[in-house]
């Protein structure tokens, strides 16, 4: 049976990866509104619903390092291109398991449909549910694959406090027992990167979503 994105996720979720065989498995893109790329050490994912071929003969005319291709800015124009669509960044791609009992945090649950922070949400995710704390903001919802994202936001004037790393630990308590919760970090958002480490949040590799223009 083909292997599909969510069960690759799955996989990685428990820290079984793809073999680095330095090669690139081009899988179903999972819905209409998720395309892109993920990058683990040594073999990447593309899923897609275009030609597998033309993503392999592209790759192989990038002239540069294999295990780099498939993020090399050429590839990742000429997929957007094919396909139409927009991106924004390379995130880092980390995930955590779900804990037990309520969060530490006093979060408020926001109904605002037109929150700003909603909003883009609902572009990338389904289920969207937001919660706000004094100084932040945390944003739970299916992903890519279906996976549970978290997304978290804080004040300016609340920074360096230990926040971002409490709303991270959140939302590991508010999935359902016995999943993982992902969450993408651009990789100049230090800030970020270190909040979501500190709630243990692992690595996994890196993804390029690629979303409808």
């Amino acid at each position: 049976m083909r292997q599909t994105l969510a069960d690759i996720m799955d996989a990685a979720a428990n820290g079984n990866f793809p073999v680095p065989d330095g090669g690139t498995t081009v899988v179903p893109a999972p819905n209409r509104r998720d395309t892109g790329v993920l990058a683990f050490t040594a073999h990447s994912v593309v899923f897609t619903d275009e030609d597998p071929n033309w993503v392999h003969e592209t790759l192989a005319a990038m002239g540069c390092d294999e295990l780099a291709a498939t993020m090399n800015p050429r590839f990742l124009s000429a997929l957007l291109d094919r396909t139409g669509r927009s991106t924004d960044t390379i995130d880092l791609l980390t995930v955590a398991s779900s804990l037990p009992g309520r969060p530490a945090l006093d979060l408020r649950e926001i109904t605002d449909p037109v929150h700003p922070r909603v909003v883009r949400a609902h572009r990338r995710r389904d289920g969207v549910r937001a919660w706000a704390t004094d100084g932040g903001i945390l944003v739970l919802g299916r992903g890519v694959a279906g996976r549970w994202e978290a997304a978290i936001e804080v004040d300016e004037d609340a920074r360096h406090r230990g926040l971002g790393r409490e709303l991270a630990t959140a939302a590991r308590h508010l999935v359902p027992p016995g999943e993982s919760v992902w969450s993408q970090q651009a990789a100049g958002n230090a800030r970020s990167v270190r909040a979501f480490q500190a709630a243990g949040y692992r690595p996994v590799g890196a993804e390029a979503l690629l979303l409808p223009a």
